[in-house]
Protein backbone atom coordinates (compact mmCIF):
# COMPACT_ATOMS: atom_id res chain seq x y z
CA UNK A 1 0.00 0.00 0.00
CA UNK A 2 1.44 3.34 -1.05
CA UNK A 3 0.76 6.27 1.24
CA UNK A 4 1.87 9.84 1.51
CA UNK A 5 3.34 11.10 4.76
CA UNK A 6 2.76 14.76 5.50
CA UNK A 7 2.97 16.51 8.87
CA UNK A 8 2.99 13.11 10.52
CA UNK A 9 -0.26 12.08 8.87
CA UNK A 10 -0.79 9.34 6.28
CA UNK A 11 -3.00 10.00 3.29
CA UNK A 12 -4.48 7.38 1.04
CA UNK A 13 -5.98 8.06 -2.38
CA UNK A 14 -8.46 5.45 -3.58
CA UNK A 15 -10.15 4.79 -6.86
CA UNK A 16 -13.87 5.63 -6.47
CA UNK A 17 -14.97 2.32 -7.97
CA UNK A 18 -17.83 1.05 -5.78
CA UNK A 19 -16.90 -2.56 -6.58
CA UNK A 20 -13.36 -2.68 -5.26
CA UNK A 21 -11.76 0.68 -4.49
CA UNK A 22 -9.01 -0.86 -2.43
CA UNK A 23 -7.34 -2.65 -5.34
CA UNK A 24 -6.54 0.70 -6.96
CA UNK A 25 -4.31 2.86 -4.78
CA UNK A 26 -2.16 5.58 -6.30
CA UNK A 27 1.07 7.07 -5.04
CA UNK A 28 -0.16 10.37 -3.65
CA UNK A 29 3.04 12.40 -4.21
CA UNK A 30 3.63 10.98 -7.69
CA UNK A 31 0.02 11.44 -8.69
CA UNK A 32 0.13 15.14 -7.90
CA UNK A 33 3.72 15.87 -8.89
CA UNK A 34 2.69 17.41 -12.20
CA UNK A 35 0.60 20.04 -10.45
CA UNK A 36 3.34 21.74 -8.50
CA UNK A 37 3.82 24.42 -11.18
CA UNK A 38 0.15 25.35 -11.35
CA UNK A 39 -0.42 28.97 -10.37
CA UNK A 40 -3.52 30.33 -8.68
CA UNK A 41 -4.20 32.51 -11.70
CA UNK A 42 -4.35 29.39 -13.88
CA UNK A 43 -7.23 27.87 -11.87
CA UNK A 44 -10.88 28.51 -12.65
CA UNK A 45 -11.31 29.52 -9.00
CA UNK A 46 -9.29 29.89 -5.80
CA UNK A 47 -12.35 30.65 -3.66
CA UNK A 48 -13.21 28.12 -0.95
CA UNK A 49 -16.67 28.31 0.64
CA UNK A 50 -16.70 26.38 3.92
CA UNK A 51 -20.00 24.98 5.21
CA UNK A 52 -20.14 23.67 8.78
CA UNK A 53 -21.92 20.61 10.09
CA UNK A 54 -24.84 20.21 12.46
CA UNK A 55 -24.41 22.16 15.69
CA UNK A 56 -21.24 23.86 14.46
CA UNK A 57 -20.79 27.31 12.93
CA UNK A 58 -18.31 29.16 10.76
CA UNK A 59 -16.12 29.39 13.88
CA UNK A 60 -15.10 25.72 13.58
CA UNK A 61 -13.06 26.48 10.45
CA UNK A 62 -10.79 29.05 12.10
CA UNK A 63 -7.59 27.03 11.56
CA UNK A 64 -8.51 26.15 7.98
CA UNK A 65 -9.37 29.77 7.19
CA UNK A 66 -6.03 31.00 8.50
CA UNK A 67 -4.03 28.38 6.59
CA UNK A 68 -5.84 28.96 3.31
CA UNK A 69 -5.61 32.73 3.54
CA UNK A 70 -1.89 32.49 4.29
CA UNK A 71 -1.58 30.57 1.02
CA UNK A 72 -3.27 33.32 -0.95
CA UNK A 73 -6.66 31.66 -1.31
CA UNK A 74 -9.98 33.41 -0.93
CA UNK A 75 -12.12 31.91 1.85
CA UNK A 76 -15.72 32.39 2.93
CA UNK A 77 -17.13 30.51 5.93
CA UNK A 78 -20.92 30.46 6.15
CA UNK A 79 -23.11 30.45 9.25
CA UNK A 80 -26.25 28.53 8.30
CA UNK A 81 -29.59 29.63 9.76
CA UNK A 82 -29.69 29.34 13.54
CA UNK A 83 -26.00 28.41 13.66
CA UNK A 84 -22.86 30.14 14.86
CA UNK A 85 -23.59 33.84 15.31
CA UNK A 86 -26.64 33.75 13.02
CA UNK A 87 -29.35 35.31 15.16
CA UNK A 88 -32.28 33.09 14.13
CA UNK A 89 -33.74 30.69 16.70
CA UNK A 90 -32.78 27.14 15.76
CA UNK A 91 -36.21 25.88 16.82
CA UNK A 92 -37.78 28.10 14.17
CA UNK A 93 -35.96 26.48 11.25
CA UNK A 94 -38.62 24.38 9.55
CA UNK A 95 -37.08 23.40 6.20
CA UNK A 96 -33.78 22.65 4.53
CA UNK A 97 -34.18 25.63 2.19
CA UNK A 98 -34.53 27.93 5.20
CA UNK A 99 -31.52 26.38 6.92
CA UNK A 100 -29.32 26.66 3.82
CA UNK A 101 -30.54 30.15 2.84
CA UNK A 102 -27.35 31.96 3.98
CA UNK A 103 -25.39 29.73 1.58
CA UNK A 104 -27.80 29.96 -1.35
CA UNK A 105 -28.10 33.73 -0.90
CA UNK A 106 -24.32 33.98 -1.02
CA UNK A 107 -24.06 31.90 -4.20
CA UNK A 108 -26.93 33.79 -5.82
CA UNK A 109 -25.08 37.09 -5.36
CA UNK A 110 -21.84 35.92 -6.96
CA UNK A 111 -20.93 37.64 -10.20
CA UNK A 112 -21.72 35.87 -13.45
CA UNK A 113 -18.99 33.39 -14.25
CA UNK A 114 -17.58 33.35 -10.72
CA UNK A 115 -17.06 29.84 -9.37
CA UNK A 116 -16.37 28.39 -5.93
CA UNK A 117 -15.08 25.25 -4.25
CA UNK A 118 -17.78 24.12 -1.81
CA UNK A 119 -16.53 22.26 1.27
CA UNK A 120 -19.15 20.59 3.45
CA UNK A 121 -18.63 18.89 6.81
CA UNK A 122 -21.10 16.51 8.47
CA UNK A 123 -24.68 17.72 7.78
CA UNK A 124 -23.05 20.45 5.69
CA UNK A 125 -22.63 17.77 3.02
CA UNK A 126 -26.39 17.64 2.48
CA UNK A 127 -26.41 21.43 2.45
CA UNK A 128 -23.82 21.78 -0.30
CA UNK A 129 -25.63 19.10 -2.33
CA UNK A 130 -28.81 21.16 -2.06
CA UNK A 131 -26.90 24.25 -3.22
CA UNK A 132 -25.25 22.36 -6.09
CA UNK A 133 -28.67 21.45 -7.45
CA UNK A 134 -29.62 25.15 -7.49
CA UNK A 135 -26.31 26.64 -8.65
CA UNK A 136 -24.27 23.98 -10.50
CA UNK A 137 -22.72 26.64 -12.73
CA UNK A 138 -21.25 28.40 -9.68
CA UNK A 139 -19.54 25.35 -8.18
CA UNK A 140 -16.26 24.15 -9.68
CA UNK A 141 -15.75 21.29 -7.22
CA UNK A 142 -17.49 19.96 -4.11
CA UNK A 143 -15.50 18.43 -1.26
CA UNK A 144 -17.27 16.31 1.35
CA UNK A 145 -15.36 16.09 4.64
CA UNK A 146 -16.76 13.29 6.83
CA UNK A 147 -20.03 14.52 5.40
CA UNK A 148 -23.51 13.39 4.44
CA UNK A 149 -23.20 12.70 0.70
CA UNK A 150 -26.74 11.63 -0.09
CA UNK A 151 -28.46 10.15 -3.10
CA UNK A 152 -31.59 11.51 -4.75
CA UNK A 153 -34.62 11.05 -2.49
CA UNK A 154 -32.54 10.41 0.63
CA UNK A 155 -32.53 12.44 3.85
CA UNK A 156 -29.74 12.85 6.36
CA UNK A 157 -31.85 10.91 8.86
CA UNK A 158 -32.10 8.08 6.31
CA UNK A 159 -28.31 8.02 6.11
CA UNK A 160 -27.83 7.93 9.88
CA UNK A 161 -30.50 5.23 10.18
CA UNK A 162 -28.50 2.76 8.10
CA UNK A 163 -27.60 -0.26 10.17
CA UNK A 164 -24.15 -0.64 8.60
CA UNK A 165 -21.78 1.56 10.52
CA UNK A 166 -24.40 3.36 12.59
CA UNK A 167 -23.04 5.06 15.68
CA UNK A 168 -24.44 3.95 19.04
CA UNK A 169 -22.58 6.85 20.63
CA UNK A 170 -24.39 9.31 18.36
CA UNK A 171 -27.73 7.87 19.48
CA UNK A 172 -26.72 8.16 23.13
CA UNK A 173 -25.62 11.78 22.70
CA UNK A 174 -28.83 13.03 21.09
CA UNK A 175 -31.17 15.11 23.25
CA UNK A 176 -34.38 16.08 21.45
CA UNK A 177 -35.82 19.56 21.98
CA UNK A 178 -39.61 20.02 21.89
CA UNK A 179 -40.04 23.78 21.69
CA UNK A 180 -43.65 23.37 20.51
CA UNK A 181 -44.55 20.94 23.29
CA UNK A 182 -44.16 17.22 23.77
CA UNK A 183 -47.26 16.52 21.68
CA UNK A 184 -45.51 17.90 18.59
CA UNK A 185 -42.46 16.68 16.66
CA UNK A 186 -39.02 17.69 17.92
CA UNK A 187 -37.79 21.08 16.77
CA UNK A 188 -34.08 20.54 17.35
CA UNK A 189 -31.42 18.14 18.58
CA UNK A 190 -28.90 18.97 21.27
CA UNK A 191 -25.77 16.91 21.85
CA UNK A 192 -24.90 15.82 25.38
CA UNK A 193 -21.86 17.93 26.31
CA UNK A 194 -20.44 15.11 28.43
CA UNK A 195 -20.17 12.96 25.28
CA UNK A 196 -18.88 15.61 22.86
CA UNK A 197 -15.22 14.69 23.20
CA UNK A 198 -15.78 10.97 22.59
CA UNK A 199 -18.26 11.58 19.77
CA UNK A 200 -16.77 14.45 17.77
CA UNK A 201 -13.33 15.31 19.13
CA UNK A 202 -11.64 12.07 20.24
CA UNK A 203 -8.37 13.12 18.53
CA UNK A 204 -8.70 16.91 18.93
CA UNK A 205 -6.77 19.29 21.24
CA UNK A 206 -8.44 20.16 24.54
CA UNK A 207 -8.61 23.88 23.73
CA UNK A 208 -10.66 23.16 20.61
CA UNK A 209 -12.98 20.88 22.55
CA UNK A 210 -13.46 23.71 25.06
CA UNK A 211 -14.21 26.15 22.23
CA UNK A 212 -16.79 23.79 20.77
CA UNK A 213 -18.44 23.14 24.13
CA UNK A 214 -19.26 26.84 24.55
CA UNK A 215 -20.01 27.54 20.88
CA UNK A 216 -22.13 24.67 19.58
CA UNK A 217 -25.86 25.22 19.15
CA UNK A 218 -28.79 22.83 18.68
CA UNK A 219 -29.28 21.20 15.28
CA UNK A 220 -32.62 22.04 13.63
CA UNK A 221 -34.61 18.83 13.25
CA UNK A 222 -36.81 19.48 10.19
CA UNK A 223 -33.90 19.84 7.71
CA UNK A 224 -32.47 16.51 8.88
CA UNK A 225 -35.76 14.85 7.89
CA UNK A 226 -35.99 16.44 4.45
CA UNK A 227 -35.24 14.30 1.42
CA UNK A 228 -33.02 15.81 -1.25
CA UNK A 229 -34.11 16.26 -4.85
CA UNK A 230 -30.91 15.82 -6.87
CA UNK A 231 -30.73 15.57 -10.65
CA UNK A 232 -28.00 14.28 -12.95
CA UNK A 233 -28.13 17.37 -15.16
CA UNK A 234 -27.60 19.83 -12.28
CA UNK A 235 -26.10 18.29 -9.13
CA UNK A 236 -24.61 15.50 -11.21
CA UNK A 237 -22.51 17.87 -13.31
CA UNK A 238 -20.42 19.08 -10.36
CA UNK A 239 -17.12 17.29 -9.68
CA UNK A 240 -17.29 15.65 -6.24
CA UNK A 241 -14.50 14.52 -3.91
CA UNK A 242 -14.71 12.80 -0.53
CA UNK A 243 -12.31 12.99 2.44
CA UNK A 244 -12.76 10.07 4.83
CA UNK A 245 -11.83 10.40 8.51
CA UNK A 246 -10.42 7.15 9.85
CA UNK A 247 -11.02 7.68 13.60
CA UNK A 248 -14.55 9.06 13.29
CA UNK A 249 -17.02 8.10 16.03
CA UNK A 250 -19.92 10.17 14.68
CA UNK A 251 -19.97 8.98 11.06
CA UNK A 252 -17.91 5.79 11.26
CA UNK A 253 -15.69 4.88 8.32
CA UNK A 254 -18.02 2.03 7.31
CA UNK A 255 -20.91 4.48 6.98
CA UNK A 256 -18.75 6.90 5.01
CA UNK A 257 -17.82 4.09 2.63
CA UNK A 258 -21.45 3.08 2.28
CA UNK A 259 -22.30 6.60 1.08
CA UNK A 260 -19.32 6.61 -1.28
CA UNK A 261 -20.34 3.28 -2.81
CA UNK A 262 -23.93 4.47 -3.24
CA UNK A 263 -22.86 7.63 -5.07
CA UNK A 264 -19.20 7.38 -6.12
CA UNK A 265 -17.33 10.70 -6.30
CA UNK A 266 -14.45 11.40 -8.66
CA UNK A 267 -11.83 10.56 -6.04
CA UNK A 268 -11.73 9.44 -2.42
CA UNK A 269 -9.06 10.37 0.13
CA UNK A 270 -8.56 8.99 3.62
CA UNK A 271 -7.20 11.25 6.34
CA UNK A 272 -5.35 9.02 8.79
CA UNK A 273 -5.72 9.72 12.50
CA UNK A 274 -8.55 12.22 12.01
CA UNK A 275 -11.65 12.26 14.18
CA UNK A 276 -15.00 13.66 13.02
CA UNK A 277 -13.56 17.19 13.24
CA UNK A 278 -10.35 17.17 11.15
CA UNK A 279 -10.28 20.98 11.12
CA UNK A 280 -9.31 20.57 14.79
CA UNK A 281 -7.52 17.21 14.91
CA UNK A 282 -5.57 17.39 11.62
CA UNK A 283 -5.74 21.02 10.40
CA UNK A 284 -2.47 21.02 8.46
CA UNK A 285 -3.24 17.72 6.75
CA UNK A 286 -6.79 18.81 5.89
CA UNK A 287 -5.47 22.09 4.50
CA UNK A 288 -2.99 20.32 2.24
CA UNK A 289 -5.67 17.97 0.97
CA UNK A 290 -8.05 20.84 0.16
CA UNK A 291 -5.33 22.57 -1.83
CA UNK A 292 -4.37 19.35 -3.64
CA UNK A 293 -7.99 18.74 -4.62
CA UNK A 294 -8.33 22.33 -5.80
CA UNK A 295 -5.39 21.76 -8.16
CA UNK A 296 -6.73 18.55 -9.75
CA UNK A 297 -7.25 19.49 -13.41
CA UNK A 298 -10.20 18.56 -15.55
CA UNK A 299 -9.92 15.15 -17.13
Amino acid sequence: MVTRLCSGTEYELFSPSPLNRFNHIFSFPNYFSFEQDIKLDDLDTNHFVLVHGGGFGAWCWYKTIALLEEGGFKVTAIDLAGSGIHSFDTNGVTSLSQYVKPLTDFLDKLADGEKTILVGHDFGGACISYAMELFPHKVSKAIYVAAAMLTNGQSTLDMFSQKAGSSDLMQQAQIFVYANGNNHPPTAINLDKSLLRDLLFNQSPGKDVALASVSMRPIPFAPVLEKLNLSDFKYGTVRRFYIETSEDNAIPITLQESMINSSPPEKVFRLKGADHSPFFSKPQALHKLLVEILKIPST
